[in-house]
């Protein structure tokens, strides 16, 4: 009598499977709104948002993640933002000019940068699909601009269904 055997053609398949809730930075996100320094809700005054700056503690900023953002329907001087952001350099983890989803986006795309594409060369990759995370579409699509010129395949989802996104001919 032949037994069954039970083969993991997963496991036996070569997929490598990419997570991208491990490129999550846990780091607090919050937003910087800087209609708060306008002058009746309206305009700027370059002298009382210098005393701001001077005076507010950006400490309070420190390892964390802010969008920089004006709620207010005024005309903020560029310059301004540009003077934000050097009183959070020290201070934050990063910062954006944008809302809380730029910034999602900008720290994946800052986290994906730095993988070594050459580590999937000619690989069959999965890019998991479930995450306990909020995992911004932007994460997926840069994931494929980033490692399409290298790897075999791209899927979608979990090794054990899959959507096919990209295949080397």
């Amino acid at each position: 009598m032949q037994e069954d055997i039970i083969i993991n053609k997963v496991a036996s398949s070569g997929l490598i499977t990419l997570d991208l809730e491990q490129y999550y930075h846990t780091g607090e996100r919050v937003e910087y709104d800087i209609a708060q320094n306008l002058f009746h809700g309206l305009i700027l005054r370059e002298k009382d948002f210098r005393e701001f700056l001077k005076q507010h503690d950006w400490s309070q900023y420190e390892g964390k993640n802010v969008a920089i953002i004006c709620s207010a329907d005024a005309i903020v001087p560029t310059w301004a933002y540009m003077l934000l952001a050097t009183h959070l350099e020290p201070y934050a983890n990063l910062f954006v000019f944008g809302d809380l989803e730029m910034l999602e986006n900008a720290l994946f795309g800052q986290a994906l940068a730095k993988i070594d594409v050459n580590e999937y060369k000619d690989s069959k990759v999965v890019v998991k699909g479930c995450s306990k995370v909020p995992v911004p579409v932007y994460a997926y699509v840069e994931i494929v601009r980033l490692l399409k010129p290298h790897v075999r395949s791209i899927m979608y989802g979990e090794p054990c269904s899959t959507v096919p996104v990209f295949k080397r001919k």
